[in-house]
């Protein structure tokens, strides 16, 4: 089974369970694949924990981490507290113990030598063997304590900062004192205490909450860099087919819900991660979302440069699952879920992305052929002009001028067909130009010119 094949496998499991939530689970997959944080919103009960537990306990290998976050949540419960006993003098920070290869040596030498005594505990050559191994081990802990006298550790066993997936849920009821942290851990991947910065591992932050913020309010607004970090959205809604309500209440009934068989571990991921990077973006994928850009921003959803010139994961790590080569423009739908920030944008950036990506060549096509016909229009306006000395050559002129321009832009369009359809599509919007532009010079009496012909003088 290939690595593509694998995670599908998990996706396809998780789906079993959560109905209606192939969109949330392709998105849990993607965050994972490109290494982006994802921000659920949704009602309570409609899955949104249980399909991110579903998913990430299918991973096997790998460090996580769950908190409900609440107003009484503290750095310590999320990042780990200060060993107070590293203060002490003579005292060694537990990290520094367990990474020393020399102390490590001498631990095993008394733990050897306590086997030997509880095998044979009437054997007093045990107990001269203990005291010479522990004496070693201590003067070698003395030693470290040395050179690492009165230095600060934060104990971070099983907290964020030792952890590769990371679940917040109810991650807007974080008080101000963790917020800070939070925005560092998830932009930075880093965490400060005590003058000490530490790295974090974290692949991805999953986030849930069952409202998002106002950020016009004051007191809210400060969630907003929050908000912005969580770069992937999905918004989840209750079980709408009666039949898939159905399929998951039998399988509770009969006990086979849950079950696991597929699973990928931590290293085979960090595999994935690797082909989905490598998977080639051509020129074509990056024009059409540049124009998907232009799009949303004439439409007023705001989207910012950042999050354009970061777009390109997203496509990569869809077109791996479906199997592709390289992006292809129906890749770029997954950014249904990347390109809104707040809900009432979800649907204008649904729609651009269905029109331009779906068939791009026909929607590139349309808007040259739009904009012909509107020139033919106004040259159909302007050629009767009353009162205006040569009216109808001033407005073939003008018609030719843009009709040229046209022409250049269906020419590029010609270059980038890459199937027979395209070609045909591309080859139709030559037609109907060249018929606008024969029609309007037998209307004022001039002789017909190919386009191409008028381009070149131009």
């Amino acid at each position: 089974m290939t690595l593509r094949e694998k995670m599908l496998a998990v996706m396809a499991e998780v789906n079993r369970d959560v109905a209606e939530r192939s969109e949330l689970v392709e998105m849990i997959s993607i965050a994972l694949l490109t290494r982006k944080n994802l921000f659920i919103l949704g009602a309570p009960g409609q899955a949104k924990s249980y399909a991110i537990n579903s998913f990430r306990s299918r991973i096997t290998g790998a460090r996580q981490f769950e908190r409900l976050l609440s107003k009484q949540t503290d750095e310590e419960q999320l990042f780990g507290r200060v060993d107070l006993s590293t203060l002490i003098p003579g005292q060694v920070p537990q990290s520094i113990l367990d990474s020393d290869p020399g102390y490590q040596r001498a631990l095993e030498a008394v733990r050897k030598v306590k086997t030997e005594i509880d095998n044979n505990p009437d054997l007093t050559d045990g107990y001269m063997n203990a005291g010479t191994a522990v004496s070693w081990a201590e003067r070698y802990k003395g030693i470290l304590a040395l050179l690492h006298s009165s230095e600060p550790a934060v104990q971070t066993v099983g907290k964020i900062p030792e952890a590769e997936i990371c679940f917040l849920d109810e991650i807007f009821k974080c008080n101000d004192g963790v917020l800070n942290s939070l925005l560092t851990a998830l932009n930075e991947h880093k965490y400060t205490n005590e003058g000490r910065t530490y790295p974090i591992p974290t692949i991805s932050f999953f986030a849930a909450s069952n409202e998002i913020p106002n950020f016009n309010d004051p007191q809210e607004k400060i969630l907003e860099a929050l908000y912005d970090r969580l770069e992937l959205k999905v918004i989840t809604d209750n079980i709408q087919e009666k039949a898939n309500r159905m399929a998951v209440l039998k399988s509770k009934q009969a006990g086979t819900f849950g079950q696991t068989s597929a699973a990928i571990t931590m290293d085979e991921l960090l595999t994935m991660q690797k082909e989905v990077a490598a998977v080639p973006v051509p020129d074509t994928a990056n024009e059409l979302a540049d124009d998907v850009l232009c799009e949303l921003r004439k439409n007023g959803v705001p989207v910012s440069d950042r999050k354009y010139l970061n777009y390109y994961p997203i496509a990569q790590a869809k077109a791996w699952l479906s199997g592709h080569a390289a992006v292809e423009a129906t890749d770029l739908l997954a950014l249904k879920n990347y390109l809104w920030k707040l809900p009432g944008d979800l649907a204008n950036v649904e729609a651009v992305l269905n029109r331009l990506c779906i068939n791009p060549m026909q929607s590139k096509v349309n808007d040259i052929r739009g904009m012909a016909m509107e020139a033919q229009e106004d040259f159909n306006a302007a050629k009767d002009g009353q009162n205006i000395p040569n009216a109808d050559s001033k407005a073939l002129i003008k018609l030719r001028g843009e009709l040229v321009r046209l022409y250049g832009m269906q020419q590029d369009l010609a270059g980038a067909a890459q199937s027979d359809s395209e070609k045909a599509l591309t080859e139709g919007l030559l037609s109907d130009l060249e018929q606008i532009s024969r029609q309007a010079h037998e209307a004022v009496g001039f002789t017909y010119a190919p386009l191409e012909q008028l381009a070149v003088l131009q």
